[in-house]
Formats: C-alpha cells, sequence, structure tokens
C-alpha cells in the first residue's frame, strides 16, 4: 500500500514529530507495510468469535499459603532509622 508523501506530512504535523527529507520513503513504506498487516487482521473470519474473553472462568492452581522464610524484623529494623511498636517510621510527605 503507497502513503503519498503529503499524507506522511500531515501525521508528522499531526503528531508534532520531526520527519527527516531524506527518511520520509522509509516512513512511508514502513506504515504501508503496517496498514497492509491490518488489512491481512480484517480479512480474518470472525464472526463466530464473542470478542469477550473474561479471566474469572480461568482455573488457577492455587498453592497452600504457608511460612517459608523465619521472621527477620527485628534484624531488619535495626538497620532502619526510626521504628515504633514494629512498624517503619517514615518522614511526612503530604499536608
Amino acid at each position: 500500500m503507497n502513503i503519498e508523501r503529503q499524507e506522511i506530512e500531515k501525521l508528522a504535523t499531526l503528531a508534532r514529530i520531526a520527519i527527516e527529507e531524506g527518511t520520509i520513503t522509509g516512513v512511508g513504506e514502513r506504515l504501508g507495510s503496517v496498514l497492509e498487516l491490518v488489512d491481512q487482521l480484517q480479512a480474518a473470519d470472525t464472526s463466530g468469535l464473542d470478542g469477550k474473553s473474561y479471566s474469572i472462568q480461568a482455573i488457577q492452581r492455587l498453592r497452600e499459603d504457608e511460612v517459608t522464610e523465619i521472621n527477620q524484623r527485628e534484624a531488619l529494623q535495626a538497620l532502619a532509622p526510626d521504628t515504633e511498636e514494629g512498624l517503619f517510621l517514615v518522614p511526612k510527605v503530604i499536608e
């Protein structure tokens, strides 16, 4: 599919991008190949498809929720500048 030079320049203006003079032909060829791909996708028969997908219908294998590591809270909080009642204290950033 050929794209006219004027169309490429208009698209560049609308997108607010600068296209160098020497690359306009290359950009036109790449845009043409993208449009050809879109044409191929539009030619696909989708009449029997619902068009919706619900992830809630999928079955997920879940693992048991069990502790696999030891509690290191005291060791990690010893490195923190400020803690209180087992929590990290951070400076207030929103007033």
